[in-house]
């Protein structure tokens, strides 16, 4: 994003991997912040590393063992996240549990983490990587739904206790974007439904879109990158879709 410089900033994101998280990886390296890469891939992680990027392998299901202590970072990107498509009646209690740690729990601790830092800086930005799915519900993605409706009520608290501390939180809401998660998705849904894989993109995915595209992982990082620049402080406790027009309906 022209005119945002970060230099002096150092960025936090996860699920820094692929998709989303390692566009935001390069986004915010190229506006002059030190990165911290966060994934549970080792080898995806091992082709980003350079130096201005830091790579953790971590399985943040358990972020207790990896940030033990608070950080000092400015910009949190809470981004990691897993899905699986499953009746509510047959949803495994183990992946329920799973999710729900990793999406919901992890992200409440690590911005317990950095805050301290940010409130001393005056300075902050919180950015939780959500989904149409923190607004509205599809079936078969009960555990999913609920965690990204629960990151949208997160990041508005945080808004409100941090914003006397120059600390600002907002999330991005996209619909389908082009992942590895979506890709994944695209052959849950396919079984779930008995149908092709063109038959998902075109009749579940992009269907309720008035704009029929999959949305590029720059587009979201973009966005992110904006909501750390300049004229983003006063933009707070917002949601900001990128959803081809998904729930315009």
């Amino acid at each position: 994003m022209p005119g945002t410089s970060l230099i002096g900033k150092t960025a936090l994101i996860t699920g820094a991997g692929s998709g989303i998280g390692k566009a935001c990886v390069f986004e915010f390296a190229s506006a002059g912040a030190k990165v911290i890469a966060v994934d549970r891939d080792e080898i995806a992680l091992a082709k980003l590393a350079s130096g201005q990027i830091t790579t953790v392998v971590a399985d943040l299901s358990d972020p207790e063992r990896f940030f033990p202590d608070n950080l000092e970072v400015d910009i949190l990107i809470n981004n990691a996240g897993v899905q699986h498509v499953a009746p509510i009646e047959d949803f495994p209690i183990e992946q329920a549990d799973f999710m729900l740690s990793l999406m919901l729990r992890t992200p409440f601790y690590l911005t317990q983490k950095v805050l301290p830092h940010m409130y001393k800086s005056k300075w902050g930005r919180i950015i939780g990587i959500s989904s149409i799915h923190g607004h509205v519900a599809s079936p078969f993605k009960s555990i999913y739904v609920t965690t990204k409706h629960g990151l949208e009520g997160l990041h508005k608290a945080i808004a409100l206790e941090g914003g006397a501390h120059g600390v600002t939180a907002n999330t991005i809401a996209p619909s389908y974007v082009r992942t590895p998660l979506v890709e994944k998705q695209i052959a849950n849904q396919a079984e779930v439904n008995g149908l092709s894989n063109e038959e998902v993109i075109d009749q579940i995915m992009l269907a309720p879109a008035a704009v029929k595209r999959l949305i590029e992982p720059e587009e979201v990082s973009a966005l992110a990158l904006f909501l750390c620049g300049p004229n983003s402080q006063s933009i707070t406790g917002s949601s900001f879709g990128i959803d081809n027009g998904w729930v315009a309906r």
